[in-house]
């Protein structure tokens, strides 16, 4: 179902984010180096550096023309893709920024990361709008619903807030995990919502409800990222534990182990990142080994 297609070398550092570029066979990667990249699926090719960052990466983020850089310096820059150029500087955040989401409907942006806060920023000037502080410490992830009317805010104290994006109040706790959140996504389906972290859990809330529906012990150590395929029911989980899973999302069934340990020419070192290919012909990870992989997608 999925095999090695591609190493995409380059980086010297280890990398922390991947986002979708403009067009479906680009997209970004950045980390601990002093640039964002730009590849191709294509050709499978480095193509440039798209800008240069003061500071090592932790986020990436794009929508529509803008790509926004989160870095470990605490600003976020906002580079216009088709001018090909920084066009903002967004400053509130005194430590690393994790991650970035955009609430389209509301013409906002939110961001966070190590210092606890959430900070909502328009998309329109990139004004800072409102902030608040959900913990005194860090914020892994950020995941927006499918109509875009909650948010679910995954941090270091084992507990998952899911807010109202009408007014940003807060809705539900949830407590069932046991150590810091690392990864939290919607299902496509819109029927429930899943969610990752330290203790190497992966939990199936219900929704609307956000009742735990499952656990299922995923990973030997902390789950950083799930990825949904883009239109076939299918999910995939990466870890610090070096593996790649592939699952069912209708009956959560594991399908594939990508590892060193399973006879896969598979990362060395902690799987940070994951993104699916727009049209869902790959899979894209990433991680400390300073590769990006690329894993070609055949249904069974």
């Amino acid at each position: 179902m999925l095999k090695l297609s591609q190493n995409l070398n380059g980086h010297q550092n280890p990398i922390y984010a991947l986002a979708h570029g403009e067009t479906a066979d680009r997209f970004y990667s950045a980390g601990n180096d002093k640039g964002v990249v730009e590849w191709s699926l294509s050709n499978m090719a480095f193509i440039k550096v798209v800008l240069p960052v003061q500071s090592s990466v932790y986020a990436l983020h794009r929508y529509q023309n803008l790509l926004f850089v989160g870095q470990l310096s605490g600003s976020i820059l906002v580079f216009d893709l088709q001018k090909q150029q920084t066009i903002a500087k967004l400053k509130f955040h005194q430590k690393g920024v994790f991650d970035i989401k955009t609430i389209a409907y509301k013409n906002e942006i939110l961001s966070t990361g190590e210092d606890g806060n959430i900070a909502i920023w328009s998309l329109k000037n990139f004004s800072l709008l409102y902030h608040f502080t959900v913990i005194e410490n860090t914020i892994r992830v950020i995941a927006v619903s499918n109509d875009e009317k909650e948010v679910a805010i995954g941090a270091k104290d084992g507990i998952i807030r899911i807010y109202k994006t009408e007014d940003y109040s807060l809705s539900s706790v949830l407590e069932e995990h046991t150590m810091p959140i690392t990864s939290i996504q919607y299902a496509p389906s819109g029927k429930y919502m899943i969610s990752g972290s330290r203790d190497a859990q992966l939990k199936i809330w219900n929704l609307p409800g956000y009742k735990l529906q499952q656990n299922i012990p995923a990973h030997l150590f902390s789950i950083y990222s799930i990825a949904f395929h883009p239109n076939l029911p299918y999910f995939a989980t990466c870890s610090q534990d070096k593996s790649i899973k592939l699952w069912s999302s209708t009956d959560f069934k594991l399908l594939k182990i990508l590892s060193n340990d399973k006879g896969v020419d598979g990362h060395f070192h902690s799987i940070n990142k994951m993104i699916w290919s727009e049209k869902g012909e790959y899979l894209i990870s990433t991680g400390d080994d300073r590769q990006v992989k690329i894993w070609e997608f055949s249904q069974v």
